[in-house]
C-alpha cells in the first residue's frame, strides 16, 4: 500500500478540528507541528481581534510558512535577537514585526519553544467588524481591507503591543473555523522575498478574491506536489 502523506495531513487536520467547535480557539498542540503543516491547516480558521474595544474577524485565506533557522528567509536565520525574541517563544505565541518601517505583520509561532519558526498570516476574508476595519484602513475598496499582511494588521488594530501574547487569549486569537478541502488549496513560492524565493510555502484558498496579488508567472502547486518538493529537499 502506498503511503499518502497528504491524506495523512488532511486526516490530522480533521482530527484536530473535530476536538473543538468552530468558535473555540486553537490550542498550543495545534501549532506544535512542522510549520508547513500548520500553515496548510490554518486556511479556513478565523483570526479574531479584540483591540480598542472592537471585535473584528476574518477567515484566513492566505499564509506563508517560515521554517526556522535553516530557512534563509526566516528571521531565525539571524539567531536570537531582541527583535525576533517572540519568534522563539512557545507554539501558539503571537510574533509581530514591522516591515519597511511602516507595516506590521502578524505570525503564529510553531514548533517547540526556542526553535524559531512561524506562519505569517497574509490575507483574510472579513467576516465581522467591517465598519471598524474601514475606519482603520481609510478610503479603500472592500477588497483592499485585508488582502495583505500589513493591511489586515491595520484593519484588525494589530501592532507590537500584542507581540508575545498567546493566540488563545482574550486580545488576539485564532478560532478553529472550517477547514478547506485539498482541491481548493493552491501552493506557490513565497512572495516579496529574495532568499529561498522558490520554496513552495505560500498556501492560499484558490479563487478567493481577498488573496493578495502575486506575479502572474509564479509557479503553482497542488498541496501534494508542494509536500513532495519539500520532502525531496529534506525541508520541514
Amino acid at each position: 500500500m502506498t503511503h499518502d502523506p497528504n491524506a495523512a495531513l488532511t486526516a490530522r487536520r480533521s482530527h484536530l478540528a473535530a476536538t473543538r467547535g468552530p468558535e473555540e480557539p486553537l490550542d498550543s498542540a495545534f501549532y506544535d507541528r512542522p510549520t508547513a503543516r500548520v500553515a496548510r491547516a490554518l486556511l479556513g480558521c478565523v483570526l479574531e481581534s479584540r483591540i480598542e474595544g472592537h471585535v473584528t474577524r476574518g477567515r484566513i485565506v492566505e499564509v506563508e510558512a517560515y521554517l526556522g533557522p535553516h530557512d534563509p528567509a526566516c528571521h531565525a536565520a539571524a539567531g536570537l535577537t531582541e527583535r525576533n525574541r517572540q519568534l522563539h517563544g512557545p507554539p501558539g505565541t503571537v510574533y509581530v514585526y514591522r516591515i519597511y518601517g511602516l507595516h506590521w505583520c502578524v505570525n503564529a509561532v510553531t514548533r517547540r519553544a526556542g526553535y524559531g519558526s512561524a506562519v505569517l498570516i497574509r490575507a483574510l476574508a472579513p467576516i465581522q467588524g467591517e465598519d471598524t476595519m474601514r475606519r482603520r484602513r481609510g478610503n479603500v475598496s472592500d477588497r483592499q481591507l485585508t488582502n495583505g499582511p500589513g493591511k489586515l494588521c491595520q484593519a484588525l488594530g494589530i501592532s507590537r503591543i500584542v507581540d508575545g501574547l498567546a493566540l488563545d487569549g482574550p486580545v488576539l486569537r485564532i478560532l478553529a473555523g472550517a477547514g478547506v478541502a485539498e482541491a481548493d488549496v493552491l501552493v506557490t513560492p513565497r512572495i516579496g522575498i529574495s532568499l529561498a524565493a522558490d520554496w513552495p510555502l505560500r498556501f492560499c484558498v484558490a479563487g478567493e478574491p481577498n488573496v493578495s496579488r502575486a506575479p502572474p508567472s509564479i509557479a503553482r502547486y497542488r498541496p501534494a506536489e508542494a509536500a513532495a518538493w519539500l520532502r525531496a529537499r529534506r525541508l520541514r
